[in-house]
């Protein structure tokens, strides 16, 4: 039998779009440190966002202990990975309780801001201070790093991330650091009042698609900030 006259379709592809992904990138503040990870900030993000609906998903790539030097050993990974619509950024505190040099921790999350806008991520940053002990002139400066760049690079901006929250003992571990899980609502609140009027109701974005890897979080113990 001759098959010189068949003819058959073309092979199709289907493109399966994906909902928008909201990437946090932070430390143990936002890796439920010392909580269960349900009761965490970032949990209750995903909660809230269907309950008012939104279709976005979350993925949490934060991990207890990193500074701006090992987020941005992992970012491109990261954002490789998961192709974020949006990134919060909520790194620094470890480099500050450390002291490390402003300069440094400035040229970290500068080019975390760059490399995710390149990626097409709309990027928050997430402020933090340091204790008063640190020194009036080191704690200013340090919190200033986040102003200035959200001002440089035009990206949205929480001052500060424990507003309301860092400064009642009532609401803090017993390190002093970091939220209980009765703050965590608060926590969210605080980064809820920045990072919704920059979502967009749409369900599925037109250049985001399925890639075929798992959902992940990685939240993985170290020190100071963990």
């Amino acid at each position: 039998m001759s098959l010189a006259g068949a003819s058959s379709a073309p092979a199709r592809t289907e493109v399966v779009p994906v909902s928008p992904t909201i990437l946090i990138f932070g430390d143990s503040l936002s890796a439920s440190y010392g909580i269960a990870q349900k009761a965490g900030w970032v949990n209750l993000l995903q909660q809230r966002l269907a309950a008012q609906g939104y279709a976005h998903k979350v993925v949490n790539a934060s991990i207890s202990g990193e500074t701006t030097s090992g987020g941005l050993t992992r970012i491109q990974r990261v954002l490789d990975t998961y192709n974020p619509n949006y990134i919060i950024i909520e790194l620094g505190g470890n480099d500050g309780l450390r002291g490390l040099p402003l300069h440094k921790i400035r040229s970290n999350l500068t080019t975390m801001i760059e490399k995710s806008r390149e990626h097409g991520a709309q990027v928050l940053l997430a402020g933090m201070r340091l204790p008063p002990n640190y020194g009036p002139a080191y704690t200013k400066k340090f919190h200033d790093i986040y102003l200035s760049l959200a001002q440089q690079y035009k990206v949205a901006v929480l001052p500060f991330f424990l507003e309301g929250i860092a400064q009642k003992t009532e609401l803090m571990q017993a390190d002093g650091i970091h939220p209980r899980s009765v703050a965590q609502t608060l926590v969210l609140d605080n980064v809820w009042e920045v990072l919704e009027p920059l979502l967009d109701r749409q369900l599925v974005p037109s250049n985001k698609f399925v890639k075929s890897i798992p959902v992940y979080s990685l939240l993985l113990d170290g020190g100071g900030l963990g």
